[in-house]
């Protein structure tokens, strides 16, 4: 049974009304109490979309709280330490660095070990060909030989390498993927990555939900730049 969420930050409730008493009370009414409680998404996927909004935009303070609150809520240590490695790629190599930074010192405090982390080169998960050869020819189109470099370290080692790595499932690694994207208003990426995270097993509601939790964690003008995309996808697939 997952672990129920007592606090919206880090930060105690009497700081935050020290400074904002209105923000104390939507932290509580609102985060904690109705955000937190809305059953479209799991605990455990709602602390992985909310770390990975975190990890996206660099926010510190409340990291490792949430961060512990994901371990708490059944993401696995070797979730959570694919969680950091595909967000590398997807937010940043320092934005990573600074959740490794944070996420070492729990890990130690819980004595996690390597044996619970993931190999660093595993047996990887099968290739879809089909879908490899769709992508390659979108990003070709998109890219022309603009960036030879962009264009192959995009093809390994992000989607013959990170994307097939067996310590984080397809469906997860997808949502942490438009998470990020939403997190940071990056929606020109972001109906290619929807597609793939339904062919991957997120649902129309859970998809519809992390936009949700967007507006509380990344802001409202994110949540809406996110909508709208979200909006048509869904219409074009249900034709």
């Amino acid at each position: 049974m997952s672990t129920p969420i007592r606090a919206a930050s880090a930060l105690s409730l009497a700081d935050i009304q020290s400074v904002s008493p209105a923000l104390g009370r939507y932290a509580q009414e609102d985060v904690v109490g109705s955000l937190w409680q809305r059953p479209q998404l799991s605990r455990r996927d709602r602390s992985m979309v909310t770390v990975a909004i975190l990890i996206a935009r660099g926010q510190a303070v409340d990291l490792p709280y949430y961060m512990s609150l994901a371990l708490d809520s059944g993401v696995t240590p070797r979730e959570l330490s694919e969680v950091i490695t595909h967000l590398a790629f997807y937010s940043g190599w320092p934005n990573a660095m600074m959740a490794v930074s944070f996420a070492k010192d729990i890990f130690a405090e819980r004595r996690i070990g390597l044996d619970q982390l993931p190999d660093a080169s595993p047996r990887l998960l099968p290739l879809d060909e089909q879908g490899e050869a769709s992508r390659v020819a979108s990003v070709q189109q998109l890219l022309g030989t603009a960036s030879p470099g962009l264009d192959q370290f995009t093809t390994d080692p992000l989607f013959q390498d990170v994307w097939l790595r067996p310590d984080l499932s397809p469906r997860d690694r997808s949502l942490v993927t438009i998470s990020s994207l939403m997190a940071n208003g990056q929606v020109a990426q972001l109906a290619g990555h929807l597609n793939r995270a339904l062919n991957n097993g997120l649902t129309r509601e859970q998809v519809g939900e992390v936009v949700t939790q967007i507006a509380f964690y990344a802001g409202w003008p994110n949540a809406f730049s996110a909508g709208p995309v979200v909006a048509e996808v869904l219409k074009s697939r249900a034709k």
